[in-house]
């Protein structure tokens, strides 16, 4: 009895001590899910090259993120809500399932089961206020189950800015020295057709700067951020009417007899019609006999 008592002791300590591991790996490992969660949050939300308002340089900020959603519909409307809130739009999305198989088994007469699998994804392109990038990507960071990638640039214009502006100066002085010299000077009409085309294209040139300062003062204004998100593959599966072969729809025998006598009564008739309508070869090949009958031994 004592030895019973210690063995049952002994599977009992056991069994605690299996428990305690399993239990102990479950909590690791669902620490490590929710610090690579909170880690990729972490890694989006992080914004780059945020200058500040005293700053005389001029970012032009871009992100790229691609990162796996829960569900892809449903974080596209949250993005697309947030991206509404802080002041920005939506410039570009393209929401679509991407088939990778279709199965269908038939389960009864009339009955089928298809199975399809596909998964969805979306690409977005959203342009936010500069000064709202950093929230708004935090706001995404919360959509994020699993972060592929995500690349921020921050490029300075600043320099180019100031050269375009510059430019813009120096042309609209050599503009007014242009203009002067055709109205005091220019007495030959080609002289001031040449003068008035040399006009024409620096005026051409201080437009195209200005356009361009106009971009790129937008581009700094509005930060624009390409998203990818996707989704684990997903089954789905209905069943729908089942495909009839054409055996089923064929009439039974008796019917069957029926049409075929009426058929065959219809080549009969067919036939005879034909040889009725061949009755003068026919005339023509019994005479012959006939002849031949009578007069072909004499």
């Amino acid at each position: 009895m004592k030895t019973i008592a210690k063995l049952g002791l002994t599977t009992l300590v056991i069994i605690a001590l299996l428990f305690s591991c399993k239990k102990a790996d479950y909590a690791t490992s669902k620490e490590s899910a929710d610090y690579a969660s909170a880690a990729d949050s972490t890694a989006v939300s992080s914004s780059a090259a945020v200058e500040k308002k005293d700053s005389k340089q001029k970012f032009i900020r871009t992100a790229d993120i691609k990162f796996k959603v829960k569900n892809v519909v449903k974080s596209t409307y949250a993005i697309e809500n947030a991206t509404q809130k802080f002041g920005g739009f939506v410039t570009y999305t393209n929401l679509q399932s991407n088939i990778h198989d279709q199965i269908k088994t038939k389960i009864s007469q009339d009955s089928t089961l298809e199975t399809t699998k596909y998964s969805v994804e979306n690409n977005i392109t959203i342009r936010v206020p500069n000064t709202q990038l950093d929230t708004v990507i935090k706001t995404i960071a919360k959509q994020i189950d699993f972060l592929d990638f995500r690349i921020i640039k921050a490029d300075d214009v600043s320099l180019k800015l100031l050269a375009n502006q510059l430019s813009q100066k120096r042309s609209k002085v050599s503009e007014k020295r242009v203009e002067k010299a055709i109205d005091a000077k220019g007495k030959k009409i080609n002289d001031i057709i040449e003068a008035e085309n040399s006009l024409d294209d620096k005026k051409e040139a201080n437009d195209n700067r200005t356009i361009d300062n106009l971009s790129m003062q937008d581009q700094i204004n509005f930060s624009t951020i390409s998203l990818q998100l996707y989704q684990n593959e997903t089954i789905k599966q209905e069943i729908t009417a089942g495909e009839r072969d054409s055996a089923f729809y064929k009439p039974n025998l008796g019917i069957q007899i029926v049409d075929s006598l009426k058929t065959g009564w219809y080549i009969l008739q067919s036939i005879l019609v034909f040889f009725l309508n061949l009755w003068p070869i026919i005339l023509i090949i019994l005479g012959s006999i006939f002849v031949y009958k009578k007069y072909g031994k004499k």
